[in-house]
């Protein structure tokens, strides 16, 4: 038998879908005799475990099995919980780790300088403390990073992607994205009836730090303008575009969408709050500001923003089926002895790749490719021969 017991997690930011994946997990790991253990907390659950406090072992140490998973794929979010720790770039040590020693540098974001610590010591002591021969970590491009590093230090990793912003490079989905897409979709749907009754301009603002997967695809099915992190658009340009919409809109009404990480000519992103642990800061709303210079020019506006709603609540069919077949993968790919690799689709198919070197960074939108750089909308021509979702890998 190539596994006996196999550790899971999630990292970062929910979605709908996570529970698929750990469900699946723990049913499928049953057929080839392994146990699961579910990890609490993402790679925290790692670092601060401390095995002679009860409570902390039964905070972070779940053993999984049929029957405490059988129901957990019926609704969203993540049963195992999740945090965004860094166990490379820890700020602090737990205070009952004080005594030991761990290597510290110096770690720069944007202007900012403090001393962080590589906590990896401590995760590969409790990987071996917990018995793992496989570690299943299922996140987005951050959580992933540390993934990678575990693999580089001999740890068998498992990775699934997830991430509504659908930026993972290597796949060309993640668990996560049609669920997103189809909330704000539906959203969009819905306050049309508000917007063109008060013939308005509507602003809706929506995930995508680094990358406008959400937002391009969003617009794409409700044919409306979108702003993206990739592209920077003209602002006046824009907002004339937006109110020719209106213009020509019999109901007299328009609608624009924008990522949080979208960007025009000489705009000065705004953050605020403090950074997590992958040095990430909220965005302030880009909406509120684009609403400001559309009110200037006379129109009545209504600003929304689509974010925390779209990454709650259960999967749609597509995050549901690809959850499930993710998880049965993983499974596959220990059964065999694999690691090393993430489960992914590319060209269309299912296929185990490389973890993505996180020096690379979120995938990008290919804009020539995808975005009407002159309309500020989604490109709908040269779709021929392009897998399900449009991109390639």
């Amino acid at each position: 038998m190539s596994a006996k017991k196999i550790g899971i997690l999630t990292g970062g930011g929910d979605v709908p879908g996570l529970n698929g994946v750990i469900k699946t997990v723990v049913y499928s790991g049953g057929s080839i005799g392994a146990e699961v253990t579910g990890i609490r907390r993402g790679w925290e659950g790692l670092t601060h475990l401390n095995w002679d406090d009860p409570a902390s072992v039964a905070r972070y140490v779940r053993p999984l099995n049929r029957e405490n998973t059988r129901t957990i794929d019926r609704t969203g979010g993540t049963w195992l919980h999740s945090s965004r720790t860094n166990p490379l770039k820890m700020k602090k040590v737990p205070e009952f780790l004080s005594g030991e020693t761990f290597q510290a540098s110096e770690n720069t974001k944007k202007g900012v300088t403090s001393t962080v610590y590589d906590m990896t010591p401590r995760v590969l002591k409790n990987i071996e403390k917990l018995g793992l021969d496989y570690l299943v970590a299922i996140g987005g491009d951050d959580t992933l990073s540390y993934a990678a590093h575990l693999d580089k230090q001999g740890v068998k990793v498992i990775c699934v992607p997830k991430t509504m912003d659908n930026d993972v490079r290597n796949t060309e989905y993640c668990i996560g994205f049609s669920t997103a897409v189809n909330r704000a979709m539906d959203a969009l749907d819905r306050q049309r009836a508000t917007v063109g009754s008060h013939e308005r301009v509507g602003i809706f603002r929506i995930f995508g730090r680094d990358a406008g997967y959400t937002a391009l695809y969003t617009a794409y099915v409700t044919n409306i303008r979108c702003c993206i992190p990739e592209f920077k658009v003209d602002r006046d340009r824009l907002i004339e575009l937006v109110l020719e919409d209106k213009r020509n809109n019999s109901s007299s009404y328009s609608l624009v969408l924008l990522s949080e990480g979208a960007e025009w000519e000489g705009y000065q992103v705004q953050e605020y709050g403090q950074a997590d642990a992958f040095g990430h800061r909220k965005k302030a709303n880009i909406a509120e500001v684009l609403n400001e210079y559309i009110q200037k020019r006379g129109e009545e506006t209504i600003v929304s923003d689509l974010t925390y709603d779209l990454r709650s609540g259960a999967p749609d069919f597509v995050d549901r089926m690809v959850a499930n077949t993710f998880g049965g993968m993983a499974i596959d790919i220990i059964a065999k002895g694999g690691k090393g690799v993430m489960t992914a689709i590319n060209g269309g198919k299912y296929a185990a790749v490389p973890i993505p070197d996180p020096k690379l960074g979120p995938r990008a939108v290919d804009v020539a490719k995808m975005y009407d750089t002159q309309r500020y909308r989604p490109s709908y021509t040269g779709k021929m021969d392009l897998p399900v979702f449009l991109t390639h890998a």
